[in-house]
């Protein structure tokens, strides 16, 4: 009877243990969250995320061995630090501009320093330009008018300052800064500059003045984006006939322009597309 007793007191207690450990709270560790990701269906994304990374470590970083033992021993987050300090920088993919103001940190303070301890126009055009970069677009507004102040005709500073101008909607200041470039250089920034003044004359419905100088800019750069708005102010001004031949020059340059760039002005082509069909409706 005492044996009999005393096993069933062992199971009373064994099951009341039990009972306790399943209401205790359970700790993940990192080796669990390891587990969870090499097994089940987040290996799916996992894994092949991890031999991406290695086989892209292998073939292309100079510093392979130390990057292959961090991705290996840093699991599981090995694979994501290699991603974004060494396959993002490398890649061609562009991160959104205000990601730059934590990527770029170190450099703003060591280009704010130079403003500060030099205060050349250099040092501000170097420092508005990556604020620019950086997304803070008042900020870089400022420095490149503080290197104006010191080199008016600087015309790297007029193109920063007019380019920030354009973005905040500040058409006029913008118009003024790009006309002073054009007469020194028309074909300073490989006709960026010719193509932003036609959009700030746009911009400011100067529309007659906007048509007549993208037409004669078209003849010389054609960027799907200005052949663009040339053919909406071709349109405006029921120039249906060369809006049409413009819209058809656009996918046509596209078309037999190499890949890289028919991806890179993917959506202008659509864009003509669909305003050609328009048209010629």
């Amino acid at each position: 009877m005492w044996l009999i007793f005393a096993q069933a007191t062992g199971t009373t207690e064994r099951f009341e243990y039990e009972a306790v450990q399943e209401s205790l709270p359970v700790e993940i560790t990192p080796l669990d969250y390891l587990w969870a990701l090499t097994t089940g269906w987040m290996s799916l994304l996992y894994l092949p995320f991890l031999i991406w990374m290695m086989y892209y470590c292998v073939r292309n970083d100079p510093g392979r061995f130390l990057w292959l033992w961090i991705i290996l021993l840093t699991q599981p987050f090995g694979p994501f630090i290699y991603f974004i300090a060494r396959w993002l920088p490398s890649s061609q993919v562009k991160l959104p501009a205000f990601t730059h103001r934590w990527t770029k940190g170190r450099e703003l303070r060591i280009l704010e320093t130079a403003t500060l301890q030099i205060g050349n126009a250099h040092q501000f055009v170097q420092y508005g330009e990556a604020l620019r970069k950086a997304g803070l677009k008042e900020k870089g507004l400022a420095a490149f008018l503080k290197a104006l102040e010191k080199e008016p005709d600087n015309l790297a500073a007029l193109w920063g300052a007019a380019s920030l101008e354009y973005q905040l909607d500040q058409y006029e200041l913008a118009k003024e800064k790009l006309e002073k470039i054009l007469k020194v250089d028309e074909s300073y920034k490989f006709g960026d500059v010719s193509h932003l003044y036609g959009k700030s004359l746009a911009g400011l419905h100067q529309n007659e003045q906007a048509l007549a100088h993208l037409e004669k800019h078209a003849k010389k750069w054609r960027q799907p984006e200005a052949m663009y708005l040339l053919a909406k102010l071709q349109i405006e001004n029921n120039q249906k006939e060369a809006a049409r031949q413009t819209l058809q020059s656009i996918i046509v340059d596209l078309d037999s322009s190499p890949k890289a760039i028919a991806r890179k002005h993917l959506f202008w082509r659509s864009r003509a597309k669909r305003l050609l069909r328009k048209t010629s409706g």
